[in-house]
């Protein structure tokens, strides 16, 4: 390897090092970083009677080693963790790790049905188009990947509550709630499946025509291979280069883990988290979100192990990648963001006519009528209009959240070395796990919701703004630029940044929706905008306790979701629209 090499490599490790470190720092610190005070939260959690004199407040800092400073509390509870000492409950008074080690053992059972869920899913969205390629009737560009697409698109939450109107309240084929029985499993298990499912499912299905479109194969095929064994080969030419993207689904494990446990009451660490947030338990909190950041941590570790160890030791270095997939026919591609920005705007636009705060109780969970086009809530607010001006708190937050993310992604995309292992790391903290962090620092939120989906939302610009860059450094006219003595602040200004903003800006209106999920699922997981305030995600968790009653109440907000997935999922698919590979 080379210096350069070496020495980026380096860059990347140092990163990588220094945001997990910040993270562990930051979760050590909460205590110190909540901005409330711990002693009258530990005297609240365990006696609502006793009168928080100064006295006893100051006893409970001592106790508890909060008068020391900070770096005091960091280093105790380091000390503490590398002892398996992860401290005891402000809540109950019990030790920590028994729970945390009871939830992640449930939580590690879900994820393993998920997984499996997933891996069938995912083969049966691909099986056609590996079938008609390794028999030699695969046509065109692209495989069968649309199905796929909508499923990888469409959040967990939105998953599990769509489950469980259907298949639990209506049919009554499953239970709703509980971990009890093995039949418990079946809903939780589908709702974190199918979107990872769809996920790995499309990145294959994408993948495959383009190495069957290879030369290689066709020698394969005039020297008699059989299909079995050009589709074996195939796959073992595909794989590789999507592995690490397989880690980030499974990393997307442990994020979507927090909202499927809550809806169906699973006790996993995810909702073991939440709890001990909600609950300003603090030592329970640490220890919760400290097991599922290094469960994804170690997701993209394996990912990686696993695809160094698929290419061999003669290409563990080398970068393995695929061509982007060709898309079909444009005309018919933007028919469909079309139709759901149409739905969307028409919904939007005749909810912001109506009060989405007037409060009738005597019309609580009415069905539609002429005065309700789509029913009311339990207080007997209009349901339409909630949907409406619920754009704003979804849409419009998910707006201002890009728009910063392209800021800062455009500014580091010069600093790959620098930033690549905290893009890494960041990967590796879903948005609810990133939101129960800074809800424990911000109290719940909008802003807070917007924090932790910036938080984590840049990774995906940055690497391709940094594509860009390098690129456009490349370039030949750049090049006899810097032979003429042009100066490097007006290649800057003239050349570099006009050709990266463009591209990137594109990039990120693109994830605006995929970013308005993540801040309702937020929301709908009470760690971002709270009642009385409209938002989409909110609404529709605050109709779950009703939907036996009134599922319009549930199903409004969660179409106004699955447009904005449909919405997410077409953008995508437009000619011209994908960006270069991370």
């Amino acid at each position: 390897m080379t210096a350069a090499g070496m020495g980026e490599r380096a860059g990347v490790l140092v990163s990588r090092a220094v945001a997990l470190v910040a993270i562990i720092a930051a979760v050590g610190l909460l205590p110190w970083l909540s901005g409330r005070d711990a002693a009258l939260s530990l005297l609240r959690a365990r006696s609502g009677e006793q009168e928080p004199t100064p006295e006893v407040l100051e006893a409970i800092r001592r106790d508890l080693g909060l008068d020391g400073g900070p770096l005091p509390v960091l280093g105790e509870w380091l000390a503490g963790v590398l002892r398996g000492d992860f401290g005891r409950s402000w809540a109950n008074g019990g030790p920590v790790l028994p729970s945390v080690v009871s939830g992640l053992g449930v939580s590690l059972t879900l994820m393993g049905a998920a997984l499996v869920v997933t891996l069938v899913l995912a083969c049966v969205l691909c099986a056609p188009t590996l079938v008609r390629g390794a028999r030699g009737t695969l046509r065109g560009g692209r495989g069968t990947g649309a199905a796929a697409a909508v499923l990888a698109a469409l959040p967990e939450f939105l998953v599990a509550t769509l489950l469980l109107i259907t298949l639990s309240v209506w049919l009554g084929w499953l239970p709703p709630y509980g971990w009890r029985n093995p039949q418990d499993m079946v809903l939780p298990a589908l709702a974190l499946g199918i979107p990872a499912g769809g996920a790995l499912g499309r990145l294959v299905d994408d993948a495959l025509p383009e190495v069957f479109a290879e030369p290689w194969v066709g020698l394969w095929r005039s020297a008699g291979c059989g299909p079995g064994v050009l589709a074996r080969a195939v796959l073992r030419r595909a794989l590789p280069a999507l592995v690490p993207q397989f880690g980030l689904v499974a990393v997307g494990l442990t994020g979507g883990a927090v909202a499927v446990e809550t809806v169906f009451a699973v006790p996993g660490i995810g909702r073991t988290a939440l709890g001990a947030a909600e609950s300003q338990d603090l030592p329970l909190l640490q220890a919760a979100v400290l097991a599922l950041v290094l469960l994804g941590v170690l997701a993209g570790i394996l990912a990686n192990a696993a695809r160094r160890w698929m290419l061999g030791p003669g290409l563990s270095d080398a970068a393995l990648s695929l061509p982007a997939p060709v898309t079909g026919d444009g005309r018919a591609r933007r028919l469909v963001p079309a139709a759901c920005a149409a739905v969307l705007a028409a919904a939007i636009g005749w909810g912001l006519l109506l009060d989405p705060l007037a409060v009738d109780l005597a019309a609580r969970l009415a069905g539609p009528s002429w005065d309700h086009p789509l029913g009311t809530d339990a207080l007997g607010r209009d349901v339409l209009a909630r949907a409406g001006h619920g754009a704003a708190a979804t849409v419009g937050v998910a707006a201002l959240v890009c728009a910063a993310s392209y800021v800062v992604s455009l500014a580091i995309g010069f600093l790959p070395g620098l930033t690549s292992g905290a893009a890494d790391i960041a990967n590796a903290v879903p948005p609810a796990i990133a939101g129960i962090l800074v809800a424990a620092l911000l109290g719940p939120s909008t802003l807070g919701a917007s924090v932790a989906v910036a938080l984590v939302s840049w990774p995906m610009l940055a690497a391709h703004a940094a594509a860009l860059v390098s690129e456009t450094r490349a370039a030949a006219h750049l090049v006899s630029q810097r032979a003429i003595g042009s100066p490097p602040a007006w290649i800057l200004t003239r050349h570099v940044l006009p050709a990266v903003a463009g591209p990137l800006a594109r990039h990120a209106v693109l994830r605006l929706p995929g970013i308005a999920l993540a801040v309702a699922s937020l929301g709908f997981l009470g760690l971002g905008a709270q009642p009385p305030a409209p938002e989409w995600g909110l609404t529709l968790a605050e109709s779950l306790p009703y939907v036996e009653r009134a599922p319009w109440a549930a199903l409004v907000p969660a179409g106004m979701l699955l447009l904005l997935s449909a919405l997410a999922v077409s953008l995508s698919t437009l000619p011209g629209t994908r960006g270069r590979p991370a």
